[in-house]
């Protein structure tokens, strides 16, 4: 019986050919990422905004009246409520970004969460009130610091291992990579106004993983190629090398689709900005991984020497001592 083959063994795909127009449109969306960060925004819920989170069961109904409790919390003056299923049909998460004067007084944020509870309670003889969370505006900022200098640090250790494990325009390319991923899922949150919480950095690092994995594979047989083919032009020898790890990215990233995908249609919505994130990084961080990393390494230089050990003058002297120069 043979094994089926998704990429054939003799696939001899011309990747490099095109670099300059597709490294071209990677810089555009770059920049058209950050412009839609910087013109409209992050949605940042209750984690980055601070506000208020109200969880709640339904206990005799078999779905929460999502509809109703969103209009009955906004009729309450506090702002747009966003009201989400969470787990079951019958529960919903209730969260409230408050005002900035509000959020920064305790007593006056707990009031808010009372009377929110309050009026449903009133309003549903089956609500039971299962969580009750205030997360202040200062809290709420050092949140977004910390996550900030989370990714920023992740990303830089990142760059200093390649660079030792390889070389530095390994290490220049990968970050570039790297950099381009964030941006463009940033850019997704941006466009579609999606809830951007700590759920999300914790699928930007996952982001950020898968494409380092996949960088990582094709540049340890590009340096391997360097050390047998010499002789050969730099960009034939990168796309040899995408073509030989080619087979094992489309498993990887087929695999992992596979399993996303039912999430993302038929998942809880409290889970679909997190999956959204990590489908939309498991087609960038693939493509980064060819038309970004890779055509960076042709710019900056590298050649068939990168990976020869440089001799010592000792080296060359028992050379010359020997004959053999």
């Amino acid at each position: 019986m043979k094994l089926l083959k998704l990429v054939p063994d003799d696939t001899n795909i011309s990747f490099l050919k095109w670099r300059v127009p597709f490294f071209a449109i990677s810089v555009l969306l770059i920049a058209v990422s950050w412009a839609l960060v910087l013109t409209k925004g992050l949605n940042y819920g209750v984690d980055f905004a601070g506000g208020l989170e109200v969880r709640a069961t339904f206990t005799q109904s078999e779905e929460a009246p999502v509809v109703e409790l969103r209009d009955q919390v906004e009729a309450l003056g506090y702002g747009s409520p966003v009201v989400q299923r969470f787990g079951e049909d019958n529960q919903v998460s209730i969260r409230v970004r408050l005002p900035d004067e509000v959020s920064a007084d305790k007593e006056a944020a707990q009031q808010a969460a009372n009377d929110i509870v309050d009026t449903l309670q009133a309003e549903y003889d089956d609500f039971r009130l299962d969580g009750n969370d205030n997360v202040s505006g200062k809290v709420s900022g050092e949140f977004r610091q910390t996550a900030l200098y989370a990714l920023l640090a992740a990303m830089g250790a990142i760059a200093l291992y390649i660079w030792i494990r390889f070389e530095w325009q390994f290490g220049v390319g990968a970050l570039f990579a790297l950099f381009h991923d964030v941006s463009l899922t940033l850019g997704m949150f941006a466009l579609f106004q999606l809830e951007f919480s700590l759920q999300i950095i914790a699928a930007i690092l996952a982001i950020i993983g898968y494409s380092l994995n996949d960088t990582i594979v094709i540049y340890d047989r590009i340096r391997e190629n360097l050390k047998k083919y010499r002789k050969m032009e730099l960009p034939a020898l990168l796309d040899l090398s995408v073509n030989e790890t080619l087979a094992r990215t489309v498993m990887t990233s087929l695999t992992l689709l596979v399993a996303l995908l039912p999430l993302l249609l038929f998942g809880p919505a409290s889970l679909f900005g997190m999956v959204a994130a990590i489908t939309l990084g498991l087609f960038v961080g693939t493509y980064s991984s060819v038309y970004s990393a890779a055509p960076i390494l042709v710019w900056l230089g590298v050649t068939s020497d990168s990976f020869v050990p440089t001799e010592s003058v000792a080296d060359e002297q028992e050379k010359k001592a020997r004959g053999l120069v």
